[in-house]
């Protein structure tokens, strides 16, 4: 697992209100090289601003590349991936989907990453997908999530993987996006004083590195545990971890969705609840608007941002990223707005109210919980999951 470098500067992005204009403002600045992946790329008013600038971009002579998930975008992007390529901005799709559904190993194995880096001088790492905020069915609030915009060192360990995961997608493909003219680099200063590590979760050496740094923050943790993820449906070893917390005396929070936003997954995560409240922890679901926040803070100066949830697609299946910060100033910052949604937004989970609700909704938990297992035994990834 990689090690923590020094001499960072980690500034918390608050929602798609805040990190596209520090998005944006980055492209616009930019002098030689942008680089942008993202799971969703959405045909909506945010989309199209943040095309808009990429085109820009590249029309002034930057080298502008933008690799978007084949199946998480494939009904957004609309004509926004022509416009782009009009304006000489290189797109690729990470293994596009050209048939209809089937459950292969293989098509479950998506680009979930949200990162930008522009002149390796500034990135951008996270949850939120190129998508507005107020992109939701009905009149729902808009999504409640998180990004950080990282400055010093670690950038340039977030751009080689960029330029890695652009190499391997562009060859596949028999494209020609290398980087031969663009090879002038600047090595990043120091920026500030904190220090982070960049994890990735990939499927040959870095398949565990996230889920090993959340078991390794866990198992230490002594006073409080802070954890928000919009899917939530870990592994024996995470739940034992968290319980195990609780028994030591740490305080452990959990903020989930509320809302049914993918049935299966809203469902079978609420299979564990039972085994988790008789352990102590506390849980609150995230009702006002989506929860898509995938972070967490312990004892008060550990605390990460990224888009991996601790659900199998994020810790078995996708490419992922994080940023781990261990900074006090960040983790309360970010701990300050994760207590402020948990006080404005939430509904706690009682034990009392769990043991005591209609037969029907554990029924429907327990089917689900076994539908998911199902899934991932077909896929072949039921015995990994055991093992989280």
């Amino acid at each position: 697992m990689r090690r923590f470098l020094s001499g960072n500067r980690v500034t918390l992005l608050r929602s798609g209100t805040e990190f596209f204009p520090a998005l944006v403002a980055a492209i616009e600045q930019a002098e030689r090289e942008i680089h942008l992946e993202t799971y969703i790329f959405a045909d909506d008013e945010t989309g199209r601003r943040v095309a808009a600038a990429l085109s820009r971009a590249a029309r002034r002579g930057v080298a502008v590349r933008v690799l978007i998930d084949g199946f998480g975008s494939r009904k957004y992007i609309g004509g926004l991936g022509r416009d782009m390529e009009a304006a000489g901005v290189q797109v690729l799709f990470y293994r596009p989907e050209l048939g209809g559904i089937r459950l292969k190993r293989h098509r479950l194995r998506r680009l979930h990453r949200k990162i930008a880096l522009v002149d390796s001088r500034v990135a951008f790492v996270g949850g939120i997908n190129i998508i507005d905020d107020l992109d939701t069915p009905g009149q729902i609030p808009p999504r409640h999530d998180y990004a950080v915009q990282v400055e010093g060192p670690l950038v340039v360990r977030i751009g080689h993987t960029l330029r890695h995961v652009w190499t391997l997608v562009s060859w596949s493909q028999l494209r020609r996006h290398g980087y031969a003219d663009r090879q002038e680099r600047r090595r990043p200063r120091r920026a500030g004083n904190m220090r982070a590590r960049f994890l990735i979760r990939d499927n040959i050496r870095h398949r565990r590195d996230i889920e090993e740094a959340y078991l390794e923050a866990i198992a230490g943790a002594k006073e409080e545990i802070v954890i928000a993820s919009a899917y939530f449906l870990p592994g024996i070893h995470f739940r034992h971890a968290m319980v195990e917390a609780v028994a030591r005396g740490a305080r452990v929070v959990l903020i989930l969705q509320g809302r049914v936003e993918y049935a299966l997954l809203h469902y079978a995560s609420r299979a564990l609840y039972g085994q988790l409240l008789d352990g102590g922890v506390e849980i609150y679901e995230y009702h006002k608007g989506f929860l898509h926040a995938k972070v967490a803070v312990i004892d008060g100066h550990w605390a990460t941002v990224g888009s991996s949830n601790i659900d199998p697609f994020s810790l078995l299946l996708a490419r992922e990223a994080n940023v781990v910060v261990d900074d006090e100033g960040f983790a309360t910052e970010l701990r300050d707005s994760l207590e402020n949604a948990r006080l404005c937004c939430c509904r706690q989970v009682f034990p009392q109210d769990w043991r005591h609700q209609p037969l029907y909704r554990r029924f429907l938990a327990w089917a689900a919980y076994g539908l998911a297992r199902f899934f991932m035994g077909v896929a072949g990834y039921s015995r990994k999951y055991d093992q989280t």
